[in-house]
């Protein structure tokens, strides 16, 4: 999270919204991120303590939600993999077998672009 901004619009940091993960390791040595935790959900400035990144990267994300503020353009993590493409190149197919799989998770706003 600490990486990712939004393809078309550049906007940073990403909202991210967890379905699955799963339990990796316990990690002897972690990269702590630079500028936004997206365990924590926050700014490291504004965390206002010491990020948990141990804990952090126990896990990898499955499957899961990038939306921007911004444009309100949004991309799926589809087995670990943020597929974040530029519109003209999406793969309609996929990302509504996503949205119909996450159906109850997922916010009414991205629902309602994938028909």
């Amino acid at each position: 999270m600490d990486l990712l901004a939004c393809p078309m619009c550049k906007h940073f940091p990403l909202d991210l919204e967890v379905y699955s993960v799963e339990e990796r390791y316990s990690p002897k040595e972690v990269r702590k991120c630079e500028l936004y935790c997206g365990y924590h959900g926050s700014a490291l400035n504004e965390l206002g303590r010491e990020p948990d990144c141990r804990s952090c990267w126990r896990f990898e994300i499955v499957d899961a939600l990038l939306t921007c503020r911004r444009c309100g353009r949004w991309y799926p993590v589809i087995d670990e993999v943020p597929v974040m493409l530029p519109d003209d190149l999406r793969d309609r197919r996929k990302e509504r077998e996503f949205v119909e799989r996450w159906r109850d998770r997922i916010p009414a706003s991205v629902r309602d672009q994938v028909r």
